[in-house]
């Protein structure tokens, strides 16, 4: 019987380069929430890929960018304490892109850890040519400065294509050890947790430009019912946090009709990954200036490390 292996992967990446759709599809299950806006994920969240030898922990990072805010500092932060003790360290390069300064960046902060084995994935490959493929794992060798990489794969987690691949790739760079986690398990995450995401990515998929920074979930209130059925039922009552007045108008949009949209779509969301019936009650608060208020995010689990 063959070693049994286990190890901490970090996923890295500009902003919207497909990292949380990876993790969902090597995951099989949706964890991490996906958007077309930039820094969609604010946490480290960690996924879990069991197969029959290995546990592969996966940790979803922010992608790196330029702060302009106080949470901005610390989602760059959250993706440097990610790096200091994984065993691999993922890199995610659109295919239809090409590398720009932040990519340079970040292949410069991933050389600071030698320990560390290194993947390039071309991702997004169903959106290009195989020519345009071809051009694009040329370049990525370039980024390879003061490090080789250890396996460039072009993936694409949209259709699943090499998806199994990366996956044993993964198994096989990985160092003896035991699992971390219970096998039956696919994400760290608390239910809350996820329950605040899924609501959030609701939010964000009709959100104007000005909106997917300022938008925040919390749980106010999360109560099971007693009454027996073939299934759950949960009573839930969250919060949407905007900065400014006038985003609560967006959000809530004529008669209050966007705000209904925004609870539909989140509950049949958490329904269907609770496998638990729902009732989703959502309101509104403006929370000032939230992202530069180190109270304000403190309480909303941006602490300062």
């Amino acid at each position: 019987m063959s070693e049994f292996r286990s190890g901490f992967v970090a996923i890295v990446g500009r902003p919207n380069t497909g990292k949380s759709t990876l993790i969902n599809a090597l995951v099989g299950s949706k964890i991490a929430i996906t958007s077309p806006h930039p820094n969609t994920t604010r946490h480290a969240i960690r996924g879990l890929i069991n197969g029959d030898d290995f546990q592969a922990v996966l940790v979803d990072t922010p992608g790196i960018h330029k702060p302009k805010t106080l949470l901005g500092h610390r989602l760059n932060a959250v993706v440097s304490e990610s790096l200091d003790s994984v065993d691999i360290i993922v890199m995610c390069l659109p295919a239809d892109e090409t590398s720009g300064a932040g990519d340079v960046f970040l292949a410069q902060e991933i050389a600071k850890y030698p320990r560390a084995k290194k993947f390039a994935l071309v991702t997004k490959t169903d959106l290009v040519s195989k020519k345009n493929i071809a051009a694009r794992l040329l370049g990525i060798n370039e980024l390879a400065v003061g490090f080789t990489w250890n396996e460039i794969v072009p993936i694409s987690a949209a259709i699943h294509d090499q998806i199994d691949l990366l996956a044993t790739l993964i198994s096989k760079n990985l160092p003896a050890g035991p699992a971390f986690y219970p096998t039956d398990m696919k994400s760290d995450q608390n239910i809350e947790q996820l329950i605040c995401e899924l609501v959030r990515e609701a939010a964000l998929r009709d959100a104007r430009e000005e909106l997917p920074h300022s938008i925040m979930v919390t749980i106010d209130e999360m109560s099971e019912r007693e009454e027996k059925g073939s299934r759950p039922f949960f009573d839930i009552h969250a919060t949407i946090h905007v900065e400014r007045d006038s985003q609560t108008g967006i959000l809530l949009g004529h008669q209050g009709q966007q705000l209904k949209d925004i609870g539909m779509r989140a509950r049949a969301d958490i329904e269907r990954e609770l496998g638990a019936r729902i009732f989703l009650g959502l309101h509104v608060k403006v929370s000032k200036e939230w992202q530069r208020d180190p109270k304000l995010l403190e309480r909303l689990g941006f602490s300062e490390k």
